[in-house]
């Protein structure tokens, strides 16, 4: 290989590695938000499901169903008949 040649290669080299780079710096910010965002989904999920446990100990059965579950509601009549 000839020094042009030789030095053309090692710059060609040199600019695909520092693409790379970029490369890996924009995924490990992309990874960072990810994390992130999964974090916050996490709390949001943990934060509902303490909500539904709180409606469902509000409900006076306790949140179980009750007189055989809320299918049966549309079979009971209205409190008017």
């Amino acid at each position: 290989m000839t020094e042009p040649q030789s030095f053309h290669a090692l710059e060609t080299l040199e600019v695909r590695t520092m693409d790379l780079e970029v490369k890996a710096s924009y995924t490990d910010d992309l990874l960072e938000q990810l994390n992130m965002t999964i974090y916050r989904q996490q709390q949001q999920i943990d934060a509902l499901i303490n909500e539904v446990r709180q409606l469902r100990q509000q409900t006076p059965d306790g949140g179980h169903g009750g007189h055989g579950g809320a299918g049966n509601l549309r079979d009971e009549l209205p409190p008017h008949y």
